[in-house]
This record gives structure tokens, C-alpha cells and sequence, in this order.
């Protein structure tokens, strides 16, 4: 059985996400995330509800408008690695501590599912859940658990929000 790589990352806005303070990121979401879509590799995406500049913001976590997640499958790790890293949205991630609040607690997961299978965001964020308890296990995981990762190592900023 193919398996495909499933990544949740979920942040809470410093803002509502029809403020000033967060508007050149909302602005900025379907680009990253059409862009995302057309990558080699790039499987499926949790989809809003399909309106201009609001990406997935809808998908309330715990009732709070503010929290906001992005929920997608990859072919394989190199092609996740390359759009985080390798593409404008790494400009962006760069960026996040303008638009996001300082997270207390893990807030990114990936784990493997089965081709074909579109992840629910209840069942990511028991995967994160589950990696906030216990770590980094093959059942939910981060850049480091990955051998064939390496882009993270050299590309990525440090740990903000």
C-alpha cells in the first residue's frame, strides 16, 4: 500500500482575520495555497469555503475564530519539503511572528496515511494531540523523526510561533 505524507499546522491570528494587523497575510493566502496546489507532489488540501482571501479561516478550533489550519497531503516528504522551504512561502513562514501569537503548546504534526485518504481536522488534531503527549512517534511526528528530511535543517527559521 502507497503511503502519503499528511502535515496539520495550526496557529492562532494576533487579530481577527478581517483586522488591519493580519491583512497582508489573509491577502496573500490563496497565493500561497494555489501555489501549493500546483507543486509536484502535492496530493489534496482542506478546503474553506472556496471564497477569495479566506483560505480555510472558517475551520474554527475550539470555537475561537482566531485559530486558523492548514491540512494537506503530499506525494513524499521531499515534495512538502520543497514548498515549505523552497518556494515564497517560506517568506511567509519567516514572517509568521507578525501575524501569529506565540504558541505555549506544539502546534505542527505530520504522519503517514494511506493514498486515497483525505484526513479530517478532528483526526490531525487527535494526531497532534497525540504527539503533544507523547512526542515524536510513527504515528504523529515532526521535521526531525524524518531521515529523508533534510531541507528543515538548513532552511528553516527558528522556532517562533
Amino acid at each position: 500500500m502507497n503511503m502519503h505524507l499528511a502535515e496539520l499546522n495550526v496557529g492562532r491570528l494576533v487579530a481577527p482575520t478581517d483586522d488591519p494587523r493580519v491583512r497582508e497575510f489573509m491577502d496573500n493566502l490563496d497565493m500561497v495555497n494555489s501555489l501549493g496546489k500546483r507543486m509536484p507532489g502535492f496530493v489534496w488540501m482542506m478546503e474553506g469555503s472556496g471564497e477569495p482571501g479566506t483560505g480555510n479561516t472558517e475551520a474554527k478550533i475550539g470555537g475561537d475564530p482566531q485559530y486558523v489550519s492548514n491540512l494537506t497531503v503530499w506525494k513524499d516528504v521531499e515534495s512538502l519539503e520543497r514548498f515549505v522551504w523552497g518556494t515564497v512561502h517560506k517568506k511567509f513562514y519567516e514572517r509568521r511572528a507578525e501575524w501569529f501569537e506565540l504558541m505555549a503548546e506544539m502546534h505542527f504534526v505530520m504522519w503517514w496515511v494511506p493514498e486515497g485518504h483525505e484526513p479530517t481536522l478532528e483526526e490531525a488534531l487527535e494526531r497532534l494531540d497525540l504527539r503533544r503527549k507523547h512526542g515524536d512517534s510513527e504515528d504523529a511526528f515532526g521535521w526531525e523523526w524524518l531521515k529523508q528530511a533534510t531541507m528543515h535543517r538548513t532552511h528553516a527559521c527558528r522556532e517562533v510561533a
